[in-house]
């Protein structure tokens, strides 16, 4: 770009504004060189590869922890949370879907968000790459304490070929919370 070209760009950017972190959606790419945070990261990475037990397609996805009442799975299902990041899978191994996978929820549980989006794309039959990364995505993300709920997305969101999870509130939104009740209560 030459200087002419730069001053024309900096004057139609002047008046554009940040957006708010309202709506973040984490687009991780594969790093080009690995940072020693991540390093460390892919060390503690817990999920496995190993055999797998293929998810027919018929089978929907879908997970609900211990404790977590019906109706927060139904609203998930029905896209009432909507995501704050999404993490697209598709057209990647499986290697690289484990290790952005947990990047990915070790990064969304760090900010403090609660509703994301995987997508892993759709397959026609059950030994299809897309369906042995849902399959795979139905054992890992169980492995998450901050994993509340899954289930397959609202079609406008990739329907089969996606999937909401709720992750728990961390201990800052927890603490903001229980003051924010506490001040309605007085």
């Amino acid at each position: 770009m030459n200087l002419e070209e730069q001053m024309l760009f900096q004057q139609a950017m002047e008046d554009v504004k940040r957006l708010k972190n309202d709506d973040i959606a984490l687009r991780l790419k594969k790093p080009a060189v690995r940072t020693p945070d991540s390093v460390d990261a892919q060390a503690d990475n817990p999920l496995t590869s190993g055999l797998l037990d293929i998810v027919p397609l018929t089978t929907p996805l879908e997970f609900k922890a211990d404790g977590i009442q019906q109706g927060v799975l139904d609203k998930l299902y029905q896209g009432k949370y909507p995501p704050q990041a999404t993490l697209n899978l598709i057209r990647h191994s499986v290697e690289q879907c484990r290790q952005t996978l947990y990047l990915f929820m070790l990064q969304a549980t760090r900010d403090g968000l609660r509703n994301l989006l995987i997508v892993h794309g759709k397959g026609r039959d059950d030994r299809s790459h897309a369906n042995i990364v849902r399959s795979y995505l139905m054992r890992w993300l169980p492995q998450f304490d901050e994993v509340q709920a899954f289930c397959c997305a609202r079609a406008k969101d990739g329907g089969e070929g996606a999937c909401y999870v709720a992750l728990r509130k961390n201990d800052q939104a927890r603490l903001e919370n229980r003051e924010r009740h506490a001040k309605r209560s007085r």
